[in-house]
């Protein structure tokens, strides 16, 4: 905390004035621009070359200021050259400024980027206390062990130019309680203290927890320490909290992933700090024994983020539950390093297999292995005469093959896989009848009651949990975009003024609502069979969850599509989060558990009772 002297605590009564103002277009590594009246200032209090950014509709967010009107946002901006230029991930800032700079942008307001490097005590005292921190100590430590203040910032200057401007009342975007106080005590109204994302990788968990515990900054992160070395298990709503966390950074990164065709390696390194891997993992191997309602909200909730990382994520968590069902020997191989072996798992075809002395010698090219670029281990299916099998094969045995070149979905990087005459031994051979019953031999080893569910249960949830989370963030962002878009040729100063806006916004609002009432259907019939022994459906049920599940998607692209017809031009360039919402939802509808002829065909003979014309457990 700076305590601040008597003669600076009120620099209203040293005002400033704009020396420059200049237009500068912006563009961020990940694509996204935005366009900045930066400006700099004659009489600052500390004399230093601080500015100021005007940022979307800046100026009519000044001429609306009062009590009943949102004030300007406004972010107080660090200076970092490492993190701001160098893309260092010791710290978040960043990722803190690409997120400022769009959030502002897109309802007005101003980012002060302060010439205050390194909490005020300047670029090589910084690298120093990082060498510091390598030794043990933490960013404050670090600090004070070099004869430095723990935070020597102070924001007069930034109090200053905001009177400049006459921002007077602010909503504040931070996590840093300090920076609200301190511009309390300098005469501005902070009318709100909006939270900025949680921007966490390996390398910066312990600065970030250092600032939660240290000086209270309003950060959710996991412990410390790993949740795959504690033995403690997360609640449903803990493990949901979590990943509710880390949806502002994937929405970040999202433009990434596409360009990547893969999940970034820093959202990897969060997804697996939260846990997430391990939820429907055995107990008995360090995971969490967790059901089928935590984790299809895990998967909606991190879709409302990025489509592709749910997609992903969804996946790899569903085949770790897989290799559970496997009998002791392949289990006690996959799960040897530990709770989540992460693998990728693909029947679209199935190979060829031949018996071997010891084994099976296993030949084909699967298609769409979803979690693939993140998998040591790949499941495959094969075909012995009339038998299939599924195969268990490290990944390193086989050829990745780079043809994921798609519409929507890109960041999934669900390339294909190629063998030939590649030996697999008996035991990590086993026939799919067996591995998909509810009996089994992952069954008799553990007692959690998700591995007596039947396979294609978890299977179909995936793409209808991602599309409903899809849906619910185009519904956000379209929310956003009608306060504040003016249209053209229309006589209402926003959008949301406009009587047909708001039936549109009502009319994908419904949507939304039908999509999210048929999905929790379909996952209220499924948990309801849980209790039975074994575990079955009749085929009304069956019918059932699957018609629910696919009018749920049906209802989600519907309202995808409402929120693009009525949102202009400017969303479908390639950096704005509604075109790629709308392309993955399109690629989704085209999964088998979600393409509505064959599910309105069997579900309809299901529900009179006639009997499935496919084997019910491919439907």
């Amino acid at each position: 905390m700076t305590v601040m002297t008597e003669t600076v605590a009120r620099p209203y009564e040293h005002p400033v004035t704009v020396r420059s103002q200049v237009t500068v277009p912006l563009r961020f590594p990940d694509g996204f621009s935005a366009t900045a009246e930066v400006m700099t200032f004659h009489g600052l209090a500390d004399g230093k070359e601080h500015l100021l950014l005007g940022l979307g509709q800046w100026e009519q967010t000044l001429l609306d200021q009062g009590p009943e009107v949102a004030a300007p946002l406004v972010r107080l901006h660090s200076e970092c050259l490492t993190g701001d230029v160098f893309g260092s991930e010791r710290c978040d800032c960043g990722p803190q400024l690409r997120e400022a700079v769009e959030e502002i942008a897109a309802v007005g307001g101003f980012l002060l980027y302060l010439r205050q490097e390194g909490r005020g005590i300047g670029l090589y005292s910084k690298l120093d206390a990082y060498a510091l921190q390598d030794t043990g100590l933490d960013t404050y430590e670090a600090n004070v062990a070099l004869g430095r203040g723990e935070d020597e910032r102070d924001y007069t200057a930034a109090a200053q130019m905001l009177g400049a401007l006459g921002a007077g009342r602010i909503r504040l975007l931070t996590n840093n309680p300090d920076k609200a106080g301190q511009l309390a005590a300098l005469g501005v109204d902070v009318a709100e203290q909006v939270p900025t994302g949680v921007h966490l990788s390996e390398a910066n968990l312990r600065y970030l927890a250092a600032k939660r515990t240290h000086t209270a900054h309003t950060i959710e992160l996991p412990s410390v320490d790993s949740p795959t070395t504690t033995d403690a298990v997360p609640s449903h709503d803990e493990i949901l909290a979590r990943v509710e966390a880390l949806v502002p950074r994937l929405r970040e990164r999202a433009g990434e992933t596409e360009e990547l065709r893969r999940i970034p390696d820093a959202t990897m390194a969060e997804l697996k700090a939260a846990g997430v891997f391990q939820m429907l993992a055995p107990k008995a191997v360090g995971g969490f024994g967790m059901g089928l309602e935590t984790y299809v909200q895990v998967v909606r909730t991190l879709a409302q983020g990025c489509v592709s990382t749910a997609w992903s994520v969804g996946h790899l968590v569903e085949h770790v539950w897989m290799l559970a069902r496997w009998p002791q020997q392949a289990q006690d191989e996959v799960f040897a390093d530990g709770p989540a072996p992460l693998a990728a798992a693909t029947g679209a075809p199935p190979g060829a297999a031949e018996q071997v002395p010891g084994g099976f010698a296993i030949s084909g090219r699967w298609s769409f292995a979803s979690g693939v670029m993140h998998s040591d281990w790949a499941l495959l299916a094969v075909q012995h005469g009339s038998v299939r099998l599924q195969c268990l094969v490290p990944l390193a045995e086989l050829e990745l093959l780079d043809v994921w070149h798609t519409a929507g979905l890109r960041g999934t990087g669900s390339n294909d896989l190629r063998a030939e005459n590649l030996f697999v031994p008996a035991h990590r051979a086993l026939a799919w009848d067996a591995l998909a019953a509810a009996d089994n031999p992952g069954s008799l080893i553990h007692p959690d009651p998700s591995i007596h569910i039947p396979m294609a249960t978890f299977l179909n949830m995936v793409a209808p949990a991602a599309a409903l989370g899809a849906a619910e963030y185009a519904l956000e962002e379209f929310r956003k975009l009608l306060m504040v878009r003016k249209v053209k040729q229309t006589v209402e100063k926003r959008q949301a003024d406009s009587p047909l806006a708001q039936a549109r916004f009502t009319q994908a609002y419904g949507q939304v609502a039908t999509a999210r009432l048929h999905w929790e259907e379909a996952v209220r019939v499924v948990a309801a069979s849980f209790g039975r022994r074994p575990v079955a459906f009749t085929d009304g049920e069956r019918a059932q969850y699957r018609l629910s599940l696919g009018l749920s998607g049906q209802a989600s692209a519907e309202a995808v599509r409402l929120i693009l017809t009525g949102s202009g031009g400017s969303v479908h360039r390639l950096t704005h989060p509604l075109q790629r919402i709308q392309r993955d939802v399109n690629v989704l509808l085209n999964h088998a558990s979600l393409t509505m002829d064959p599910i309105l065909e069997q579900a309809g003979r299901g529900l009179l009772d006639l009997g499935f014309t496919i084997p019910a457990e491919q439907f």
